[in-house]
């Protein structure tokens, strides 16, 4: 992918698949901003999730609108964003905040991930919803500007591989 500029780049994928470990290491390979997508969403949205409920359309709508914001804010300079972007339609309004945007998609088994997302500690994120964003992710279409990146070797391993996507 060619950019006239910096990229601006949507790091996705379900809970566990390392967008925060890629989208930050990434952002530093670019010189580009880093936002952390976990950051916009309402105390309402994470206390939902952090009871084991998964978010609905309307739930996520405020929080795909700060990412859009924040897209748009960064669209001349580029930038990295972590954004769960499961469903085509959070990616359209994201591209339709900022026509520019590249969408990386970390792809792994679902039994990579939950064991990853057992090991770690401190997340809002309950292991049980793992089931429900599996069942709920589109994958990147044709006509979409993006790429799948696996995510079965090391997180450096991954970040050179998106490195390489959006470059």
């Amino acid at each position: 992918m060619s950019y006239d500029g910096a990229p601006l780049v949507v790091v996705m994928g379900v809970s566990g698949s390392g967008k925060t470990t890629v989208g930050r290491s990434l952002a530093r390979r670019l010189g580009v901003p880093y936002a952390e997508g976990d950051d916009f969403h309402p105390p309402s949205n994470v206390a939902k999730m952090r009871a084991g409920h998964p978010l609905d359309d309307e739930d996520r709508r405020p929080w795909l609108e700060q990412i859009g914001r924040w897209l748009a804010g960064h669209a001349d300079s580029g930038g990295v964003v972590t954004c769960s972007a499961l469903k085509r339609r959070y990616r359209d309004r994201l591209a339709s905040a900022a026509p520019r945007t590249f969408f990386l998609h970390l792809d792994g088994s679902a039994e990579l991930i939950a064991a990853r997302i057992t090991a770690r500690k401190g997340h809002f994120m309950a292991p049980e919803l793992l089931h429900s964003q599996f069942a709920a992710l589109e994958p990147i279409g044709e006509d979409e500007a993006g790429a799948v990146i696996p995510i079965d070797g090391t997180p450096e391993e991954t970040v050179a591989l998106a490195h390489a996507a959006v470059t």
